[in-house]
């Protein structure tokens, strides 16, 4: 049950605004086979280079060329590696299929009108994600909704920290200037929900699957469930 009136809501993408099939089988796959050529034809754009020393750093090869650095990029990929550099060059090159109309980001049909419904009533909306702030910004700047951008006040990668250790969710909350215990985290990763709880927030478990293990957080199928409880839980404050 959500306890707390909510003021800030921070929802994961993957598997929670998203379905994960979209990351999996064409985000990733459209980054993986373009990866190469987009390095060889934008070594020397400064953004690109500052990724690639970080990408050297953090495999601790810093005598690596840039081929060999596109190898351990594309086993990052194949390991689904939550690596920031990875995820910035990723985005780098998402952009261009985003601009190109090549996909569009996918949401599930419930996420577009209840964020809607939220912002509306004054709820500040922000994403956490593994995937970079500049692909989060573009999965909901070309989304199949629309572009949802104006609705989120915010957003947070992996330069916060690891999705699964409480001090991000402490974070977050500080660079929010928030009482954690009004912020409302969605994920459909356990492990996250019990990080994000641990930091003092409250927590919500899409469950967008029937197999899905339903942990011990507050389970939801979709956001219109969540928004059931969350305008019951405002009105039972209001009236109390």
């Amino acid at each position: 049950m959500i306890q707390h009136p909510i003021n800030t809501i921070i929802t994961d993408i993957e598997g929670t605004t998203t379905d994960i099939d979209f990351v999996h089988k064409v985000l990733f796959p459209y980054a993986r086979a373009r990866l190469p050529d987009f390095v060889r034809n934008h070594a020397n754009n400064p953004e690109v280079r500052q990724q690639l020393l970080a990408t050297a750093e953090l495999a601790e090869l810093p005598e690596a060329d840039d081929a060999t650095l596109v190898q351990t990029l594309l086993s990052w990929i194949d390991a689904d590696r939550k690596a920031t550099p990875l995820k910035a060059l990723q985005g780098l090159i998402w952009r261009r299929g985003y601009e190109a109309s090549d996909f569009r980001g996918h949401l599930y049909p419930d996420v577009a009108p209840e964020l809607k419904r939220w912002k509306d009533a004054g709820i500040a909306l922000h994403v956490y994600s593994s995937g970079s702030i500049k692909a989060q910004r573009l999965l909901f700047g070309y989304s199949d909704a629309g572009d949802l951008t104006p609705l989120f006040d915010g957003y947070f990668d992996t330069t916060t920290g690891q999705k699964r250790d409480a001090d991000s969710y402490r974070t977050i909350a500080s660079a929010l200037k928030q009482d954690a215990r009004h912020c409302l985290f969605l994920s459909d990763v356990l492990a996250e929900l019990d990080a994000a709880r641990q930091a003092g927030m409250q927590t919500a478990h899409l469950v967008r699957s029937p197999d899905m293990d339903r942990g011990h957080h507050p389970a939801f199928n979709d956001f219109c469930q969540i928004s059931q409880q969350l305008f019951a839980a405002t009105s039972s404050e209001a009236s109390s």
